[in-house]
This record gives C-alpha cells, sequence and structure tokens, in this order.
C-alpha cells in the first residue's frame, strides 16, 4: 500500500494571490454534435456485418440493419466517434438497433484529444458507468453533470440483455468549444495545484479571490480557504507572467519549469492568448512558444486486476537484452516483466518489491544474479526502468538516476526467448504466479533491444486495457478526515487516523466523549481528561479537568496563568501592564464548550496596595479585561456586565462608601476586589490591562481562576413525542460523503420513524421497524440500502437505548447499544454522494406517517447537536424534556445510593449511606486521636417508615452544586439525621427489633479498644471491640445479663495497620459475621434468650464516655481509646460518622477530641459502564479518554471537592 508523499505537480503561476485561470460562463450549450458527421468519423472495435457496421449508428436512423452491433467474438466492443476538433459535450443519447431485441443494458465512456491514450469518464471520483436501454427504440439520455471536452469518444458497452447481442444508436449533444492555446518552454514552478496531471490530459483550472476568501477549483474539485495575514487587497507589480519567471531580480523557484499546453486563459474576464496571438505590444514572449498543442502518440496499456498480462514478440538467440519501461502504480509490489530464456536457458524477472525494483536473473545449472535499487516507487508516479543484461555483465537503473543505479560483473551468459512478459504471464507459464503477485498499474514507453513496443497492437494477452491508462488517485480529494493520512491501493484507500483523536474508516468517529457529564456518565472519577466539544466536527480534542461531584460536573480549563498570583509593578497609562491568557484551545474550540455548558464562571481577584482599579465613581478606569470577543470589560467580579463597579459596589459594603470597589479608595494597606465572573458571552478573560503601579509603594497582584463550566445542554436535551403524525423540523442534513447520527431513545411503542430526509432521487432513514430492530436505510441513486440490526431483547422496555449510525465512502454502519456494528461495505462503483433537499424530520416521516412515540434524546448530526427541547416547545403533540432516567442509570447509584430523577437527568442519593460522591463509591471516614470520640442520639419514634423513594426535581427547583472549596457532600445536608417527617432513617417500633446490621471498615495499630457501642432504652446494647491481643469481639447483650452473645474471630491480630471490613446482620436468634474476604460464620443466641433488641437511644464510636454505664469489661477494653482510621461506618439506616464530619453539627451529634476526615487508605470504587450508558461510537480500546495520569492513578487538583485523602486532613 502506497502512502501519498510525493509533491503534486506544479503549474508556474508568477503571482500565487492573484492570477486566475478560469473558464468563460457557459453558453447554452445543446446542439446536435454527431448529425452532420461522415460515415468515416465512425469506427468501431469490430462489426457483425457490412449492414451492422458503426456509420449506421446514428440516432434514429433506420439504414443498414438499423445499428451497430459488434461480432460474436468481440470480448471488449466499442463505437468511437471523431468529432474533428475539441468539442463540448453535454448529454449522451442513446437507442438500440431498430426492429431488433438487440440493445444495451450498461455503457462506459472514455474520451480522448489524439485517438490514443484513452481516459474513461469519472463521476463521483468513480469510473462511471451509465445506464442504457431496456429496449430498441427507446432513448434514454444522459446529461453529464460536468461537461466533457475531447475530439475523440468511445463508447463501451458493459452488459446486454441476456443471450442477445449488443445494439446501438447514439447523438451527442454539446457545441463547439473555442480556445487558444500555446505551448510553453521554460520558467519556474510556484503553486501546487493538483496530482497525477501528467497524464497528457486537459485538466481545468479557476482561481477567485475576494478579499481574504479564495476559491480554486481544479477539474470537478472545489477548495475554499482564507489566506494569511491581515490585509484584503493587494499591490500587484506591473507585469503578470504565464509559464515561468525570467524577469531579473524576481524570487523563483529551483525547480523546472511548466512544459505542456495551456489554452482558455482569462485573467479578470481579459483572454490573454488572443492579446498575444494578435501581438498586442503589451504582451512580450520569452522563450520557444508555438500556438496550437502537439498530441504525443503514447499507447499505455493498463492492468487492472490480478491475473491480467500482455505478450510481446521478442528476437530470439540474442546474446544481450536491453530493455526500457515506464511504470505507474499505487501497489507497491507486482511484476513488471518476466522475459524467459531460450530453451530454459537465462531468463530475467523485473518486480516491484516493497516500493523497489528488483531484477532477478536466473540461470541454468548457476549462481543467479538480484539487483535492486529506488525507493517509494508505488506512488501513482511515472517512473523509468532501465535493464541491460550481456556477457558477463547486468545493470539497473531507475529514473535515469546513474549515481544509484547498480551494475554486476558477475558470470553471465544469456540467449533471449521469443516472447517477453507484461504484467503478469499466462497460467501455462507459472512462475511469475509462483514469486509473488501481478501487477496491478499502467506500462508505456516499453523498448525492447531498442525498438518501440506497439502496445496498442502488438501482442496477446488477458484482461488489459489497451491506450488508456486507468489509474485514480482515490487520495485526492482526501476523504481521510481530521488530519487522517490517505494511503491507497489500485482499488481502493484507507486512513491512517494514529495521533488524531479520531477512528474509523476515514478518521470519522470521535474517541473521546464530547463532555464532562458524558465522561461521568460512564462510570469516570474526577481526573484530567480529553473532550471532544463538537463530536465528528472539524474540532480538535481539549484537554480539561473533570471535576466530578455530587450534585454535578465541572469542566475546568485551566490556562498558562492558574494557580500563582501575578505581580504588577511600575505600570502607568503610559506604559500599560498586560498579561495574556492561552487556554490551550482555539477561539472556536471555546466557543463551542461555553455553548454546550448551561453555566460556566472564572474567578477574579485584584490584591491591590495604592493601586486603583476601576476609579469609580465616574472616573477613566486603571484595569480591565478582554474576553474572548475582543471587546474591554469595565466590570469586574462579582458584578453584572455593563456596570462599572465591583462585587462591594453591589453589597455596598466597599472600604470607602465614596467608591465602588475596594482598591479604589487608593489605601496604602492592601485591599481586594474579587468575585465570579458568569456572562458566557465575554469569558473566558484573554487579556488583562493594569495601569496604577508607577507610584512609591504601589503594587498588585492579579490572580485568574480556571474556566469552569457546569451542565451538558447537549447530553440531556430531550423530547417527548405523544402523537404519532407529530414531528420536528431542521434544516437538510449536509453530508454528501459522510455524515453519522447519534442519539438515545426509549419507548413503549413497536415502531417508528426517528428521522427522515429526502432528495430528488435520494433518501436518508433511521427506524424502529420492530420491538426488535432498528433499520438504517439510504439511497444515494443506486437503488435502496438497508443495514439492521436485530437485539435479543426488546428495545420497547422503556429504557434507554442509543443508537448510531454512519455512511462514508468505505461503508455504512449501525449500532445499537453495545451490540456489535452492523457493516455494509459500499459498492464500488455508482453514486457515492448522498444529495437530500428537504428539511429533516425528526419524529415521522416527510408525510407525517409511522410516527415515532416516545422520548429522543442527544440528537446530534455530525457532531452538530440539534436543540429538540427548543423545537419541542412551539410544536404540537411534543413536549420538552424527559424523565425515567433512573430506570435505565440507577445502578449506576452504588451502595445502597438512591437514583433522583432531575428535569435534565439524574443523581444518586448517598444520605442514607456511609458513602459520598457522584455515584455513592467514595468512602467517608476519619482518623481518631487517642480520646476521640462520637456520639449520634437516635430519636424516639413511635411508627416504622420506610427508606425515602426517589424524587423528582422540575424544572427550576435543581439543587445547586457545590462552589469551589465546599467539601462535597459534607456540606449542609442532614446526613443520616431524620427530617421532620422522620423519613431519612429507618426507626424502630416501640417494641424495639428483631433484625439489625451493622457495616465498618477500621485500621489501627493499637489495642484493646472500643469500635463501635450501641446503647437502648432499657440495658441492652451492642459492643464492637478489640481484645488485648487485637482480635477482633462482638457482644450482643439482649434482655438480662445471661442472654447475650459473645462472637469472636479468632486469635489473629487485627492491629496490624491495615484496612479491615467488618459486616455483621442478626436475624432473630441467628447472628452472621464476616470478616474482610473470609466466609461468613453463623452463630446461635443461647436457647430461651430474649430475641428482641430494644429501640436504640446513641450509637459511640471510638470510646464511650465515662458518665454512661457501662460493662466493666467493655470499660476496661476502652479505657485508652481507640487510635486509627474509621470508615464507612453504617448502622441500620443511619451513617453516624458521616454526621459527625458534617459542619456544623447538626443537633444529636457530638464530637470530642479532634476528628480528621480522611480516606482511611481507601481508593474510590470505580462504577464499570452500563451497556445503554457510554456512547459505544466512542469507545477506544486501551484507553477512557483520561490524560497526563498514568492509567489506574488518583488525580487531584488542589482543593478541589472531589480529593482523596491518604492520611489525616482536619475537616473544617
Amino acid at each position: 500500500m502506497a502512502r501519498r508523499t510525493r509533491p503534486r505537480l506544479r503549474l508556474c503561476l508568477c503571482v500565487v494571490a492573484t492570477c486566475a485561470v478560469v473558464a468563460l460562463p457557459d453558453q447554452p450549450c445543446e446542439d446536435l454534435l454527431s448529425g452532420l458527421l461522415p460515415d468515416s468519423a465512425f469506427s468501431a472495435s469490430s462489426i457483425l456485418s457490412p449492414g451492422h457496421a458503426p456509420q449506421f449508428a446514428q440516432l434514429n436512423q433506420r439504414d443498414g440493419a438499423g445499428g451497430w452491433s459488434p461480432s460474436d467474438g468481440d470480448s471488449a466492443p466499442w463505437l468511437q466517434l471523431d468529432l474533428g476538433e475539441r468539442v463540448r459535450i453535454t448529454a449522451v443519447s442513446t437507442q438500440g438497433r431498430y426492429g431488433s431485441p438487440e440493445w444495451m443494458q450498461r455503457y462506459q465512456l472514455l474520451c480522448s484529444d489524439s485517438g490514443t491514450n484513452w481516459r474513461r469518464y469519472q463521476r463521483d471520483d468513480n469510473l462511471w458507468e451509465f445506464i442504457g436501454n431496456a429496449n430498441s427504440d427507446g432513448v434514454v439520455r444522459h446529461d453529464l453533470a460536468q461537461p466533457l471536452v475531447t475530439r475523440f469518444l468511445r463508447l463501451a458497452p458493459s452488459a446486454a440483455p441476456h443471450d442477445r447481442r449488443i445494439g446501438l444508436r447514439i447523438a451527442l449533444h454539446g457545441c463547439t468549444y473555442g480556445s487558444s492555446q500555446f505551448l510553453v518552454g521554460d520558467g519556474h514552478t510556484e503553486v501546487t495545484v493538483g496530482n497525477l496531471l501528467d497524464d497528457l490530459h486537459w485538466h481545468a483550472i479557476s482561481l477567485h479571490r475576494h478579499g481574504r476568501s479564495l476559491n480554486l477549483s481544479l477539474d470537478r474539485h472545489a477548495h475554499h480557504l482564507r489566506t494569511n495575514g491581515d490585509f484584503e487587497h493587494l499591490d500587484l507589480d506591473y507585469q503578470l507572467m504565464f509559464g515561468g519567471i525570467l524577469s531579473p531580480g524576481k524570487t523563483g523557484s529551483s525547480k523546472k519549469s511548466f512544459h505542456g499546453c495551456l489554452e482558455s486563459v482569462h485573467y479578470n474576464g481579459i483572454n490573454v492568448l488572443d492579446l498575444v496571438q494578435r501581438g498586442k505590444p503589451s504582451i512580450h514572449v520569452i522563450g520557444n512558444m508555438t500556438f496550437g498543442c502537439t498530441e504525443p502518440r503514447l499507447s499505455p496499456v493498463t492492468f487492472p486486476a490480478s491475473g491480467a498480462w500482455l505478450g510481446l514478440p521478442a528476437s530470439p538467440g540474442n546474446d544481450w537484452f536491453w530493455v526500457e519501461l515506464q511504470f505507474r502504480a499505487w501497489d507497491s509490489n507486482g511484476l513488471l516483466l518476466l522475459a524467459p530464456g531460450h530453451n530454459f536457458g537465462t531468463g530475467m524477472e523485473l518486480r516491484l518489491v516493497d516500493g523497489t525494483v528488483w531484477a532477478n536473473v536466473t540461470q541454468h545449472h548457476k549462481d543467479g544474479l538480484l539487483l535492486n535499487t529506488g525507493s517509494g516507487l508505488g506512488n501513482g508516479q511515472w517512473h523509468t526502468v532501465e535493464v541491460l543484461l550481456r556477457r558477463n555483465f547486468a545493470s539497473l537503473m531507475v529514473d535515469g538516476d546513474e549515481p544509484s543505479s547498480v551494475h554486476s560483473m558477475s558470470s553471465l551468459e544469456i540467449t533471449t526467448g521469443d516472447v517477453v512478459y507484461l504484467g503478469g504471464c499466462p497460467p501455462a507459464v507459472g512462475s511469475c504466479w509462483a514469486l509473488g503477485p501481478t501487477f496491478l498499474g499502467c506500462l508505456r514507453s516499453v523498448q525492447l533491444n531498442h525498438q518501440l513496443a506497439g502496445l496498442g497492437l502488438l501482442g496477446n494477452g488477458s484482461g488489459v486495457q489497451r491506450d488508456m491508462c486507468s489509474i485514480v488517485d482515490r487520495c485526492f480529494p482526501n476523504y481521510c478526515e481530521h488530519g487522517g493520512q490517505c494511503s491507497q491501493t489500485w482499488n481502493s484507500f484507507s486512513c491512517h487516523c494514529q495521533g488524531t483523536g479520531y477512528s474509523g474508516q476515514t478518521c470519522h468517529d470521535p474517541v473521546y466523549e464530547r463532555s464532562c457529564e458524558a465522561y461521568k456518565h460512564a462510570g469516570r472519577t474526577s481526573r484530567p481528561y480529553l473532550i471532544d466539544v463538537d463530536g465528528s466536527g472539524p474540532l480538535a480534542p481539549v484537554p480539561v479537568y473533570c471535576n466530578m461531584t455530587e450534585d454535578g460536573v465541572w469542566t475546568e480549563l485551566a490556562h498558562n496563568g492558574s494557580h500563582r498570583d501575578i505581580e504588577v509593578h511600575g505600570s502607568s497609562r503610559e506604559q500599560p501592564f498586560t498579561a495574556y491568557f492561552s487556554y490551550g484551545a482555539s477561539a472556536a474550540q471555546l466557543a463551542a464548550l461555553l455553548t454546550a455548558a448551561q453555566s460556566c464562571q472564572q474567578i477574579l481577584i485584584y490584591r491591590c496596595r495604592h493601586s486603583r482599579l476601576l476609579n469609580t465613581p465616574g472616573g477613566l478606569p486603571f484595569a480591565w479585561w478582554v474576553g474572548r470577543g475582543g471587546e474591554r470589560q469595565l466590570y469586574w467580579g462579582g458584578s453584572p456586565p455593563g456596570v462599572q463597579r465591583c462585587a462591594c459596589g453591589l453589597r455596598r459594603n466597599c472600604t470607602s462608601p465614596y467608591h465602588q470597589c475596594n482598591c479604589d479608595s487608593d489605601s496604602e494597606d492592601w485591599q481586594q476586589d474579587d468575585g465570579l465572573l458568569s456572562y458566557k458571552e465575554h469569558l473566558p478573560v484573554m487579556q488583562l490591562v493594569a495601569m496604577d503601579t508607577n507610584r512609591p509603594s504601589s503594587m498588585a497582584r492579579i490572580s485568574l481562576g480556571p474556566l469552569r463550566c457546569h451542565g451538558d445542554r447537549v447530553f440531556w436535551n430531550a423530547a417527548l413525542f405523544t402523537s404519532r403524525s407529530a414531528y420536528l423540523l431542521y434544516p437538510s442534513l449536509r453530508g454528501e460523503t459522510s455524515f453519522d447520527v447519534a442519539f438515545y431513545f426509549k419507548t413503549s411503542a413497536p415502531g417508528g420513524i426517528f428521522l427522515e430526509s429526502l432528495g430528488l432521487h435520494s433518501f436518508l432513514r433511521l427506524q424502529l421497524t420492530s420491538p426488535w430492530e432498528v433499520t438504517f436505510s439510504f439511497d444515494l441513486g443506486n437503488g435502496p440500502v438497508e443495514v439492521r440490526v436485530r437485539c435479543p431483547h426488546p428495545l420497547t422496555d422503556n429504557h434507554w437505548h442509543s443508537v448510531r449510525a454512519e455512511r462514508n465512502l468505505r461503508e455504512a454502519w449501525l449500532r445499537v447499544d453495545t451490540l456489535p456494528h452492523r457493516v455494509v461495505p459500499a459498492p464500488p462503483h455508482g453514486h457515492t454522494r448522498l444529495l437530500l433537499s428537504s428539511q429533516l424530520f425528526v419524529g415521522a416521516s416527510a408525510s407525517g406517517q409511522d410516527g415515532f412515540l416516545g422520548c429522543l434524546r442527544s440528537l446530534t448530526l455530525n457532531g452538530a447537536a440539534l436543540d429538540l427541547e427548543g423545537r419541542a416547545k412551539v410544536t404540537a403533540g411534543v413536549h420538552p424534556g424527559c424523565t425515567g432516567h433512573c430506570s435505565s442509570y440507577g445502578s449506576l447509584c452504588r451502595n445502597g445510593g438512591l437514583c433522583m430523577e432531575r428535569y435534565d437527568g439524574y443523581a444518586c442519593d448517598c444520605k442514607h449511606t456511609p458513602y459520598d460522591g457522584p455515584f455513592c463509591t467514595r468512602e467517608v471516614g476519619a482518623f481518631f486521636e487517642a480520646g476521640t470520640w462520637v456520639r449520634f442520639s437516635l430519636p424516639a419514634l413511635h411508627s416504622t417508615t420506610s427508606p425515602p423513594q426517589p424524587r423528582v426535581l422540575l424544572e427550576g427547583q435543581e439543587e445547586l452544586p457545590a462552589q469551589p472549596g465546599q467539601m462535597a457532600g459534607l456540606g449542609d445536608e442532614s446526613w443520616g439525621l431524620p427530617d421532620e417527617d422522620g423519613s431519612n432513617i429507618k426507626v424502630w417500633r416501640t417494641g424495639g427489633s428483631l433484625e439489625e446490621s451493622i457495616s465498618f471498615s477500621f485500621s489501627t495499630k493499637r489495642a484493646p479498644s472500643v469500635l463501635i457501642y450501641v446503647t437502648t432504652r432499657v440495658g441492652s446494647n451492642i459492643a464492637i471491640v478489640l481484645q488485648t491481643n487485637g482480635s477482633l469481639q462482638v457482644r450482643y447483650q439482649l434482655g438480662g445479663p445471661d442472654e447475650g452473645l459473645v462472637v469472636g474471630s479468632g486469635g489473629r491480630s487485627l492491629a496490624d495497620g491495615q484496612p479491615h471490613a467488618v459486616n455483621i446482620t442478626r436475624s432473630y436468634s441467628q447472628l452472621f459475621l464476616q470478616l474482610d474476604h473470609y466466609p461468613t460464620t453463623r452463630h446461635h443466641f443461647p436457647a430461651g434468650s430474649s430475641l428482641t433488641l430494644p429501640p436504640p437511644t446513641a450509637i459511640y464510636l471510638g470510646q464511650v464516655e465515662d458518665s454512661l454505664a457501662v460493662d466493666t469489661a467493655v470499660r476496661d477494653l476502652g479505657r485508652a481509646g481507640f487510635s486509627g482510621c474509621l470508615s464507612r461506618v453504617q448502622f441500620g439506616h443511619a451513617a453516624p460518622l458521616k454526621a459527625a464530619l458534617r459542619t456544623p453539627h447538626a443537633p444529636g451529634v457530638t464530637v470530642h477530641g479532634r476528628l480528621l476526615l480522611s480516606s482511611c487508605g481507601a481508593f474510590p470504587m470505580t462504577v464499570p459502564p452500563l451497556s445503554t450508558t457510554r456512547s459505544p461510537w466512542t469507545a477506544n480500546p486501551g484507553a477512557d479518554g483520561s490524560v497526563g495520569m498514568p492509567a489506574g492513578q488518583p488525580a487531584s487538583s488542589g482543593g478541589s471537592a472531589d480529593s482523596a485523602f491518604v492520611g489525616a486532613k482536619e475537616a473544617t
């Protein structure tokens, strides 16, 4: 496979930005070109009889046998018309042979200006095949999408009716092609405009410039770009040159000048060649130039498929052999030439091996010779190979490069045979098949022993195409997106996407999620990630820090001045200080990130001493900042736009009542103005200017925080369809060569159309065709294509399901949830562009039928998000938003956390668990110093309540995310404490309980100690202690002193500094104990014991207070207090340690001594993604989108609310 690295052919235009080679506007071009042609203008590959001669092939003619028909043995028939001069052909009409059952069903067109070196007509970058006739009399006309300028036209039938002959009548429509031509000699090359243009065919170039906008077209390919620089006008020299730069003193290129023909050269509407022909004095001709273009008589041969070969006669019995040939190919391996020796004597095989030419000479009963030279020759360019063999001498040279040629003086005897094979060999020869692949490409200018071989006429072969080179550059234009590298073979192209951040056949599919919300949805934790804010759109991924909190996700984008103060000295109005901030993202990336977020903010702090800020009230400000829009902003953090004041000015608590900013008081003491900038259209801060630090003792320190954005307007953007005739309308889909569509849906209806768009001969549709099947169908004009995915389970279960479909030039595929892709390869020929003209209908067909009932969410087309909610607000039968997310994603809430419905998603409620974090997976723990203890009082209630049920937070009732610096999950919630209605924790009936559960984790190096102690109203208690030897003991006291149970863990010491997990469950007379990973042990209370635990009154952690009446054994064990770490403590539905860490302490919680927040050495548990949560098309094996950290290591960012601390950190 050949990687395209060679520069393209260059065309010389001396003034790169202004010289235009354009065609005049098209005039009506509908003349009948073939009607007045003489009989001699028609020729054919063969005829069936004189009555079937080609001159009888005029449209509607009945002379002769009523049309042309080839002979029965003609395997590659063609009909050729010589139009006498170059003309512009705009349409072709065909008929079958009059009064017969003979016609052709399909055909191809070939063109040439010389009658040799034919070129196949292409459309949509494919060798195009036209649909022919269905009977003998009907006329089928094809208007050419791109007019064909040629003198010779050849029509090659490719299919006839079954068991019938080909019959043909033809007409060509168009007009004359007036042009001026001249043949150019030497000059300099300046502008790259194409590839593989050295094919001796005409190519059209047009260049249009307006200001900095530039449109460059080569043949049928258009490129639109903007020039670099800041100016829109050009200061041109008085000279305009074509063909080269020969003026003294001009800077030119060292490469060869253009050598070839130019015609129809127009500059700003002026026919330049007409001025040359009329000898205008303003035109100067330098060098060798002639009017008219001579056509070289070259006859290339194409080897289009494996096994094609051509045999040429050779002079046998010679004792020397010389061959020179030219080839071009994309494949780096293939047989160029095989020259068998006389009577199995010395022979030679010339082969392309990994882009290098190898000449392998074999001798009968002697050692052979192997010569090789060249590199990278499978690049599609023409290369010349020369080989000479004679007695005791061999040489090999490529592209006339003498220094790299190779020679051998080894023993060599040669006697030539009578045939030479090109490209391959007949199966009977066989030797060329055994040593490697045959040749795929073009050969020309083959000379054997200094005699030019007539490839168009001589020899016999199989599968070759004579008089043409059918090579196609499948990498121009480059359909590999996002900077993917294109490489190609004869039959196809492929894209290399390494390092682009994209994957797929054309590097179209984003590897990374489009937001931090999506990473959270996939169960990721806080750390740096790459996000692709526009999915498969043109913007590259952006590095951010995703801060996952219990109530939301913050996307943080740092800049080059983050985490440090900028000190300002010596600035004044005459010499202002300017700080520039870079965020590692382009302006378009910043705009996309801010647009997709619900809200954004950036903290801005100005610390000052004798340095004024905004110079309020009413003065000319001494400082300002500039946002991404480039406009100067005169408001400060904490103030709204358009108001020249600081936050204290709004609160009316500035240091001086006469100013609107603290720093404007010009105090000698240090002052500060700070606050959040939150107007998204102005963010982020790109520049900051300060101008009042040039006085004695004046100084300023500026601090700018990272850009922080919250919420995702795309991920949860949803609409509910309640009518089968309702749909949402959007602009037509633009995705001619590639497009993708992605969304989530949930429904209980058995079927419906998700989206549809129509064109003149094409359509696109995505549909739920049955409860188990999703269908992606489209038509490019070649006939309908369907891609179906059938699921093993119903999709109508009212759970969210993901759908992703893509179509590109290589394939079309569909994926549902995490099921395997269903792929349909693209056909090798035919239409490749999807041309849609109607609007995009979402939720039903274009006729308003087969509507979808249910919810659609996060709909994107080519990476662009469609606002479902916005359109739903103004559309009957469609409602904005969807609920019921917990039915699909509730299992992401772990360890007893409850899933709460939100208007725009869901959240995990960890209040009743000893965990926090976005998925209730982070253990809450604390370090106890000796003497520290916690008392958690339980209220006496007289009813049994159930755990709280999931709540729906309606629009406008969302809980706000944690602010910077606040400990997420330990703020002002009543963790483990009862609400006023007693619904927060499980409480006991007046008579007590028959079942309890206790779980916790601890680590310590000291024993003995009390870990947990539970008191009740009537003297019963539960004690979990470490004995003197470090072993664990559980003491259950129910009823009287003899009605208890003491369970030990054995003699193994647990006071080893390692974390240990304990789970205790009692059910009536049975007690289950599990320690760490060891098997659960079961124990029984003595017969006759009371099995009722009276209502608990308090839970003690770490030690029991002295005033409490406690069993002597327990008192002795806990006298020294617990020193170590306790975490995830849970008693029933109460989380006492979590409540104790809340600030401020709620009533009923007492903390004695210092209690230090700690993770106790436990890392947050990672939640695996559900099958329907993580977008399956962004999966990248071996990568999770995170950056900057080795996989598996935790990450922290300063005072992040999601940071994990190993050891102790004092709670504040």
